[in-house]
């Protein structure tokens, strides 16, 4: 399997590193802290490209690849996951689902501006009752004539409080199961939108987590996405393509906290030599190396595959479940490599261990992908269709 970046993906990754690294870095600890939303830092995104970088030029997007897209993900995952999960839910779930399924009309209004950054998007769909079973939808859009009315509860929202268009998903006939859900664009200054106190997160803390609560919402006819019922469709597919970016997020999880240790172990000396030289290090350093660049060339490859408009549900799903699994491991031996050190914030390792965890659990929790790759297993009659992609042209 060959991967050759072309010029164009390198200025990506290089010029997401050197944000990532002089401008993100020097407050994320007090961010991270404080739970302070990144205001700045997302409207510098914003003005870079990296909120719509798959999005048509036309609709003010990048035009760029899936590639291009993860390697930014993981260069900026290294350092701040607040941003990047930011970055992650404003292409991979709003902008990509608005591009790919909705009317002109719904992205010449809307999609124009959550490109560029001018407003930030929110996908909802979790809820109290209903997470990893999308099915249970308890979020109603009663069928008015002209407009639905929509009531109902989303949680675990993020960009919820900052958000000026959501993507929420509800029941509209119940009796038709997940044939009855839709998809709605709904304003968040329209009446009846409330917006609940941020959660207070064991990780990506400054990001802003939030309840919204729909009470007797008016949602206009043409804010449905798709035709009547297609609103579970465009959840599946919609996070299908979502758990790349958190691929590539959890990826850049395990290189931050693989780069660390690293340097780390150099500068550090034990018993007369720098404790990498000690084999109980630098074993564990070429573990991590090792699952690293395993999860990378998933990630990649799932990446690709999308990009070739090849079916990619389980190459997204096993990039997911292993870099997400490899971010844990390896963050947590980051810490142990660091000693104490890794203990404190200062030197960064305890809190990528921290961010690591979400990785594993939103976008589809790691029992799920199980379930989507062994479903596609079955269905397919056999465990892996190979490919051999190039990234470039000579």
């Amino acid at each position: 399997m060959t991967f050759e970046l072309n010029e164009e993906q390198l200025a990506v990754k290089e010029a997401a590193r050197d944000f990532a690294q002089n401008v993100l870095k020097p407050g994320v600890i007090e961010r991270d802290k404080t739970m302070t939303y990144p205001k700045e830092e997302v409207r510098q995104m914003g003005e870079l490209g990296f909120l719509g970088m798959m999005v048509d030029p036309r609709y003010g997007g990048g035009g760029m690849d899936t590639v291009s897209y993860v390697l930014a993900m993981e260069e900026l995952s290294k350092v701040d996951n607040s941003c990047s999960v930011i970055v992650s839910v404003n292409n991979s779930l709003v902008c990509w689902g608005l591009e790919t399924f909705g009317t002109e009309a719904q992205k010449e209004k809307y999609l124009t501006k959550i490109a560029t950054g001018e407003w930030i998007g929110a996908f909802c769909l979790s809820e109290p009752e209903a997470g990893s079973d999308a099915t249970s939808q308890q979020t109603t859009a009663v069928d008015m004539g002209d407009h639905y009315l929509l009531n109902g509860t989303k949680n675990w929202i993020t960009s919820g409080g900052t958000s000026k268009v959501h993507l929420v998903i509800a029941q509209t006939d119940r009796e038709k199961g997940h044939r009855g859900i839709n998809a709605f664009i709904v304003e968040t200054d329209w009446d009846g939108v409330a917006i609940g106190a941020k959660e207070d997160k064991l990780g990506i803390r400054s990001s802003d987590t939030h309840t919204i609560m729909y009470s007797d919402v008016k949602v206009p006819k043409e804010n449905r996405i798709g035709e009547d019922g297609f609103g579970f469709k465009f959840a599946m597919k919609t996070l299908g393509g979502g758990r790349i970016g958190i691929a590539a997020q959890a990826l850049g999880i395990a290189s931050g906290a693989y780069e660390l240790a690293v340097a780390y172990s150099q500068e550090r000396k034990a018993f007369g030599k720098p404790i990498s030289q000690h084999q109980a290090i630098a074993f564990k350093l070429a573990d991590m190396a090792t699952d690293i660049e395993a999860a990378r060339l998933l990630v990649y490859r799932a990446a690709w595959m999308k990009d070739q408009g090849m079916d990619y549900t389980s190459a997204g799903s096993m990039a997911k479940v292993f870099a997400s699994e490899v971010a844990m491991k390896h963050s947590v031996e980051a810490v142990q490599v660091h000693g104490g050190y890794g203990f404190v914030k200062e030197y960064h390792v305890e809190r990528l261990m921290r961010d690591a965890k979400i990785t594993q659990i939103y976008e589809g929790t790691s029992e799920i992908q199980r379930m989507v790759i062994s479903r596609q297993i079955l269905k397919k009659g056999e465990l892996y269709v190979p490919v051999t992609p190039t990234l470039a042209h000579g």
